[in-house]
């Protein structure tokens, strides 16, 4: 990925048929050796084509791949114990407090 990266940005500065040693000096000025063979193939690949076009027939390529999505609802936890939860004693339920003023304003005074 990084020597197509490099390629594409030689071709975005105008170089339109960067060669070896071009890739290797962008890699290089960040600090990165370029393994011979693997520059190799890509510059065999890549020899005679036009990076625009490459650049289209890929996004035509990748608009067809699914994305994932929706998905599925996740299956809910099954009860540990079996019916335990069932025969528990219910507790008693605490009263609502009564409120003190409405909150219209949510509690929020902005202005003092």
């Amino acid at each position: 990925m990084k020597y197509l990266a490099a390629y594409l940005l030689l071709g975005l500065g105008g170089n339109t048929s960067p060669s070896a040693d071009d890739i290797k000096g962008v890699l290089s000025s960040v600090g990165i050796d370029a393994d011979d063979e693997r520059l190799d193939k890509l510059i065999s690949e890549l020899d005679g084509k036009d990076i625009q076009e490459l650049i289209a027939e890929g996004s035509t390529k990748l608009a067809s791949v699914p994305s994932g999505g929706g998905g599925g609802a996740a299956a809910p936890a099954a009860a540990a114990g079996g019916g335990a939860a069932a025969t528990e004693e219910k507790k008693p339920e605490k009263e609502p407090e009564p409120e003190e003023e409405s909150d219209d304003d949510m509690g929020l005074d902005l202005f003092g």
